[in-house]
């Protein structure tokens, strides 16, 4: 037990404390936001990130993740506080959380296996963009302070590595700048201008309604989309940390994961939440690598909250703007730019056209699924050819050898192949360099059969491998 504690939890310690700690701080402002975006009061998305990431900590699958209040889910959840409460809020989290258990245990974690590469670079392209002009809104008006402590910021990010990583540079590049900006008293926004934060913990509440057929058909399609979109979410970023990092993850434990601390979260006073790519990157490139690093993320924003809240409200959103940049930089897969013209057209046009979807409706998911869509339209397109080999046997049968896959996208095509009536009165059909994938297949060649039958010619199909034989004679 001990054992399986250290090789999860206490492999890289100093690094994890760290990297947990600079992740807290770029959390904050975050989560102050994306409350603002649903409605609420900005300590329910506070309370919903450091229970998601402490509660994900034990119950996640991929280790070094980090779970919070997500700008994705927070936009869902804006129509229904609007129209009927926050009291609505907290059971809809809980309701997602229970869904997205369920989705663990059926496995639909494996779904991740259906994106294509050109989805996965599309959608980390896009975050990245996505990520960068969300920063952009804090120009607004900026004096060149504003510019300089960005500058610097991302100065301190880029080259202390150079000198020293035995300390995240980000986590320098805060201290650094929010010291500077207090003793200079500087005339620039701070994380306490995005927001109220309150010292006050959260305490275990029941959402104060009544639980009626008609509450729940309010509820459930907005749980239902949430758990969706984080479920897609969380996925696609532990794909992209399990290549950060070169290490395997249980997508399926994690979607369990996700389900049980959103359950926590409502019941505390939260909002439903996911894996948020952003500060995942900055725990990955900080150094974090095991459970302790999101623990420790959950943990220190409790703590900054409790304690340290003057202090946090004084932090420069300059130092946080350039901790983002370094965030969308990094997380921008340049590579694909590179090979761009040098990929398929197919896959480089499924990727751009993820981006473009992604960064125009904000929304990841609708984006992942648009690309899934298309990508599997394509494959559907080039793997509906088929085509007949004609030759004859030295006893005058005609033999007619297939070659593609015979599916409901080739089961017209294939029944065309056959010259019925001038053939002559044995044929011969070989199915070696094919495969029968499905009922539609089976009626194809079944129609073949019954058109030669009516004309007392008989037909002899061979080559069927053993998965096809058995699909072919159950069906028949």
């Amino acid at each position: 037990m001990y054992s399986k504690w250290k090789d999860s939890w206490f492999f890289n310690t100093r690094k994890d404390v760290l990297s947990g700690i600079t992740v807290a701080l770029a959390l904050i402002p975050e989560a102050i936001a994306f409350s603002i975006l649903a409605g609420v009061d900005p300590m329910v998305g506070l309370y919903a990130s450091f229970i998601i990431a402490i509660v994900i900590s034990f119950t996640g699958g991929r280790m070094g993740m980090i779970s919070a209040a997500t700008g994705a889910m927070a936009s869902l959840m804006g129509p229904l506080v609007a129209k009927y409460g926050i009291e609505y809020l907290f059971a809809a989290s809980i309701l997602t959380g229970v869904i997205q258990y369920v989705m663990g245990v059926l496995k639909f974690g494996k779904f991740i296996t259906f994106i294509p590469n050109s989805v996965i670079v599309g959608f980390v392209n896009a975050l990245a963009i996505i990520i960068f002009m969300a920063q952009l809104t804090n120009f607004n008006g900026a004096s060149w302070q504003m510019y300089a402590m960005v500058a610097g910021t991302l100065a301190i990010i880029y080259l202390l590595p150079l000198i020293t990583k035995a300390i995240p540079s980000a986590l320098v590049a805060i201290i650094v700048m929010t010291i500077l900006s207090m003793n200079l008293q500087l005339d620039i926004r701070t994380v306490g201008d995005m927001g109220e934060i309150t010292q006050t913990l959260p305490f275990f509440h029941i959402p104060d309604l009544t639980l009626t057929l008609q509450a729940i058909g309010y509820i459930f399609p907005i749980s239902l989309a949430l758990a969706v979109v984080g479920m897609t979410e969380s996925l696609m970023t532990a794909t992209i940390v399990d290549e950060m990092t070169e290490t395997k993850s249980d997508k399926n434990k994690e979607v369990r994961g996700q389900g049980i601390a959103n359950i926590v979260s409502g019941f505390f006073g939260g909002m439903a939440g996911c894996a948020m790519i952003g500060q995942t990157v900055i725990n990955v490139k900080s150094g974090g690598r095991s459970r302790l690093s999101t623990f420790v993320s959950g943990v220190f924003l409790l703590f900054l909250i409790m304690v340290l809240g003057n202090v946090v409200k004084q932090i420069p959103m300059a130092a946080l703007v350039g901790v983002m940049f370094m965030v969308s930089v990094g997380t921008f897969d340049w590579h694909s730019l590179r090979t761009l013209v040098k990929i398929p057209r197919s896959d480089a046009l499924v990727m751009i056209i993820t981006v473009a979807i992604v960064v125009t409706t904000s929304n990841l998911a609708i984006g992942v699924l648009s690309g899934v869509t298309l990508s599997a339209v394509i494959f559907g397109w080039r793997s509906a050819k088929i085509k007949a080999h004609i030759s004859n046997d030295k006893n005058g049968a005609k033999i007619y050898r297939i070659s593609g896959q015979l599916f409901f996208g080739t089961m017209a095509h294939f029944i065309d192949l056959f010259d019925y009536k001038s053939d002559p009165d044995m044929i011969t059909i070989d199915f070696s360099s094919s495969h029968v994938w499905d009922h539609s297949a089976v009626t194809a060649i079944t129609k073949t059969i019954s058109k030669y039958e009516q004309l007392d010619k008989k037909v002899i199909c061979i080559g069927l491998n053993e998965e096809s034989k058995l699909m072919f004679e159950q069906v028949r």
